[in-house]
Order: structure tokens, then C-alpha cells, then sequence
């Protein structure tokens, strides 16, 4: 019976070396803790020699298994990480799918948000569309910005009826010759 008492005296203070280690540890800058320091830091806080070899080799055992879980940790807040940024980046490219094929109609076209036919892009910002305003068909060159996920036309542009469209590329040799002098 006497051993059995010695051994539950030891699992409890087992226990206590543990859980002191591991507090001592939680608060610990682990750049500036060593084995040693945990161990003499537990030592004065419980009032027991931990120098000890047995005890020594717990000690040991608790600060390993304490290094054990904090890698682990880090490698799934890595993994974790990883896997968010993977995530968003599909989520990103279902987006921009989806912003894509709600702007192509059925005949193969594509449309901008106010449902005019883009006949260009001369560049992200920038597009050549063909619009019904007021029963006019207008061509509209302008510049669109980005609110909610959706290119919106701005005011910076012009909108040019049909026969000013016409007078326009009449004129185009004219103006591509004066651009290469």
C-alpha cells in the first residue's frame, strides 16, 4: 500500500511539474528560454529540486513535447494559410467567370452591365460600345470604372450617332497620316 501511495504522490507531482513547465512555457519568450531556465523557474515556483535526474528527464520530456505542439501549430496555421489563399484565389477565378458569362448573351456576344454591345476593349478601363439611347443607335467610346465586382460606364467618352460615326471613319486615313508624321 505504501508503494501505491508513492506512486500516486508521484503522478501528482508529476502533474504539478507539468502544468508548471507548461504555464512557464506559455509565457516564455522561446528566442530567450532555455531547458535549464525552465527548470530552475519551476524548481523555486513548486519548492521541489528538479536537478534530479529522473526529475530532469520529466522536465525534459514536458519541454519536448510542449516544442512538439507548437510545430505542430504552426505547420497547420501554415497549411491553414495556404489553404485560404488557394480558396480565395478560386474563389477570385469563379468570379471573374461568372462576371464573364453573364456579360456573353446566347448569340455569342458580349454585353456591358447597362446591356450595351461591346465592340472593343482598348483596354481595361476603356471600351468601344454600341447603345440604343432614345431610339438612336449611338457608338460610345469611354472609360468604365469598377464598383462592386461589375465595369460601369463613366462620363469621360463621347457617343457618336451613325452619320457621325460615318464622317469619322471617313476621316480616319486623315488622322492616321497626321499621327505618323
Amino acid at each position: 500500500e505504501r508503494e501505491r501511495e508513492r506512486e500516486r504522490m508521484d503522478s501528482e507531482t508529476q502533474k504539478k511539474i507539468s502544468e508548471t513547465v507548461m504555464e512557464i512555457l506559455r509565457n516564455s519568450d522561446m528566442e530567450e528560454m532555455t531547458e535549464y531556465k525552465v527548470r530552475k523557474e519551476a524548481a523555486d515556483k513548486l519548492g521541489i529540486d528538479l536537478s534530479e535526474p529522473s526529475r530532469k528527464k520529466f522536465v525534459r520530456q514536458v519541454v519536448e513535447s510542449f516544442l512538439q505542439e507548437q510545430q505542430q501549430a504552426q505547420a497547420q496555421a501554415q497549411a491553414q494559410n495556404q489553404n485560404d489563399a488557394v480558396e480565395e484565389e478560386e474563389q477570385e477565378e469563379e468570379e471573374e467567370e461568372e462576371e464573364e458569362s453573364n456579360t456573353r448573351r446566347s448569340d455569342g456576344k458580349e454585353y456591358d452591365e447597362e446591356g450595351d454591345l461591346i465592340l472593343c476593349k482598348l483596354s481595361e478601363k476603356r471600351r468601344v460600345t454600341l447603345q440604343d439611347f432614345r431610339g438612336r443607335t449611338l457608338v460610345s467610346i469611354r472609360e468604365y470604372y469598377k464598383k462592386d465586382g461589375k465595369f460601369l460606364p463613366t462620363s469621360k467618352g463621347i457617343s457618336l450617332t451613325a452619320d457621325q460615326w460615318s464622317n469619322f471613319k471617313k476621316n480616319v486615313p486623315a488622322i492616321e497620316k497626321a499621327i505618323q508624321r
